[in-house]
């Protein structure tokens, strides 16, 4: 490689649950920079969990956020004129930046009142594992299976 690999940026744990992986939620939840606002919608999120669930809403996020996460997604690849889907093994980075962006793509296109509330709501589901994202990673995980026969291609 003619270019070497950027360095890691270092994220600061969040002021409420001191927690690197909430930091890193946030700022995939933020908008336009607003990341106090993104802060307020991901902690009323978590009292809205905590009140529907009667438990730690952070160790309900975690819960949720490991259901909704893939281990495996196909990839295209042309092979004598014809793509194939291939499944491949994620690496654990990308695995969790997917559960991530497909919990908040989800809970945004709720119908509940609120982001807090759309969040709580997708996050419960998950949590119990349903609702949409929880959907996605087993249409992932079903893709994938049902392309098994095409893993001697891997890359």
């Amino acid at each position: 490689m003619r270019k070497s690999k950027p360095k890691k940026r270092i994220l600061l744990p969040d002021p409420k649950f001191n927690d690197t992986l909430v930091t890193r939620f946030v700022n995939n939840l933020m908008l336009e920079g607003k990341k106090n606002l993104a802060y307020n919608i991901f902690y009323g999120a978590m009292d809205i969990v905590s009140e529907k669930t009667k438990e730690d809403g952070l160790e309900v996020w975690k819960k949720a956020l490991a259901n909704v996460t893939p281990n495996v997604e196909v990839r295209s690849r042309r092979i004598g004129g014809a793509t194939f889907q291939i499944p491949s093994e994620i690496r654990p980075e990308r695995k969790l930046s997917i559960g991530m962006k497909n919990l908040i793509k989800f809970s945004r296109k709720r119908n509940e009142k609120t982001m807090a509330g759309k969040l709580a709501g997708e996050v419960v589901a998950a949590y119990k594992e349903e609702g949409a994202a929880f959907k996605r990673k087993e249409d992932t995980h079903r893709m994938a299976d049902a392309n098994k026969a095409f893993s001697h291609f891997r890359f």
